[in-house]
């Protein structure tokens, strides 16, 4: 879990948008995205490791990875929500 008031400062890299913690259900279906090699970062990578936790864009398009507790916030390292099923 990211602190909240740090959380608060924190902006997608690309597009500005504020981040929020991804929801249990989301960082689930990620998690199965990412197993069955269906997930794709925007530098257009496969992404190999599972992420621990995630941060989403309000608008809910992109994922960032966080692992060890730290964001990843690289724009090339976003993971795009299409990859994630519904």
């Amino acid at each position: 879990m990211i602190a909240p008031n740090f959380l608060a400062m924190l902006v997608c890299p690309a597009t500005k948008q504020p981040l929020r913690e991804a929801t249990a259900a989301e960082l689930s279906r990620l998690q199965q995205a990412i197993a069955a090699g269906a997930a794709k970062n925007r530098g257009g990578a496969q992404v190999a490791e599972p992420c621990q936790g995630a941060l989403a864009t309000v608008d809910g398009h992109w994922f960032y990875p966080v692992q060890d507790g730290i964001p990843i916030l690289l724009s090339a390292e976003a993971i795009a929500a299409t990859a994630v099923a519904r």
